[in-house]
């Protein structure tokens, strides 16, 4: 009897390991995720409430598993209110659909992403405070980085490879992931989303792994609208 239960402690102490050790390895890379403002409002069912910007602003830093099983609603400190940070925040991370409630979308943007984030992630502030510096001081500015390229916004229709290769060039010639979705007012196709990827450590861009299918609502054609 007392060896049985010796042998059921060291199975539930097993099994306890086991689970906080996928909460620290649930990822292998991050995904730089901006979104396109105008292409938002138009593929969305709802009207956005403002005036879009032409811009490509934060949707969201997101750690993920190049498998697939991306983690989601991690065990964390709750969303705290960081004022110091909402000026830029409110710059570069706006809620698109309604800029009356950013932190509405920032807090969804922690609890379902950040909070699943580990080194060299240390807390909520500072996940935020990499994506402002990911955005601004290492011009991850998707925007900025086309229109140096001489790519401006200008509902055109543009080939997907010359957008890549603007963004390539930036990136060290690693392969972005793009997100297109249908305009619901003109059924034409727009970009999206541009997600840049870089490795678990946040040191170095990888190739994003999972582009979007031929066949997913989500792929991208050679031509695009941007």
């Amino acid at each position: 009897m007392g060896t049985g239960i010796i042998y059921m402690v060291m199975m539930v102490f097993s099994l306890i390991l086991l689970i906080l050790s996928s909460s620290t390895v649930g990822f292998d890379y991050y995904q730089f995720t901006q979104q396109y403002q105008p292409a938002v409002c138009h593929s969305n069912p709802t009207p956005c409430k403002d005036p879009p910007d032409k811009l490509f602003t934060v949707h969201g830093l997101w750690p993920s598993d190049s498998n697939g099983n991306d983690p989601k609603y991690c065990k964390a400190p709750p969303y705290q209110t960081i004022k110091i940070l909402e000026h830029q925040l409110a710059i570069i991370w706006p809620n698109v659909l309604n800029r009356n409630d950013h932190e509405g979308f920032w807090r969804k943007q922690w609890e379902k992403h950040g909070s699943c984030a580990s080194s060299p992630i240390q807390n909520q502030k500072h996940y935020f405070d990499t994506v402002i510096k990911m955005y601004t001081t290492q011009k991850q500015n998707v925007s900025e980085i086309l229109s140096k390229a001489n790519i401006k916004p200008g509902r055109k229709n543009r080939t997907l490879v010359d957008i890549e290769n603007a963004i390539r060039n930036v990136i060290n010639n690693m392969t972005p992931k793009f997100k297109c979705q249908k305009n619901t007012r003109t059924s034409l196709t727009e970009l999206v989303e541009v997600g840049l990827c870089s490795d678990s450590n946040l040191t170095q861009f990888i190739n994003c792994p999972r582009p979007f299918p031929q066949g997913s609502r989500y792929f991208c054609p050679t031509s695009i609208q941007y």
